[in-house]
C-alpha cells in the first residue's frame, strides 16, 4: 500500500518541486535544445540493431541457464 502511495502522490510532488527548483532560463533553455533534438533524424537501421542485440543477450542467457535434464 505504501508502494502505491509513493507513486502516486510522493514522486509527482517530488517532481514538481525538482521543476520548480530550476530557474525560469534554465529551463527555457534546455526546452528549446529538447525542440532541436526531437527534429533530429531518426535511424531505424541502430534501432533494429539495438533491439536484435537484446533478443539475442536474452536468448544467449536462456541458454546458458535454462535448467538441463539430468542424465546419467
Amino acid at each position: 500500500m505504501l508502494g502505491y502511495l509513493d507513486e502516486m502522490v510522493l514522486l509527482p510532488l517530488a517532481i514538481l518541486l525538482a521543476v520548480r527548483l530550476v530557474p525560469p532560463q534554465l529551463m527555457a533553455e534546455f526546452r528549446a535544445e529538447a525542440d532541436s533534438r526531437a527534429d533530429r533524424p531518426v535511424s531505424r537501421v541502430a534501432a533494429a540493431s539495438i533491439v536484435i542485440l537484446w533478443i539475442a543477450a536474452a536468448i544467449l542467457l536462456l541458454w546458458l541457464f535454462w535448467p538441463r535434464p539430468m542424465t546419467g
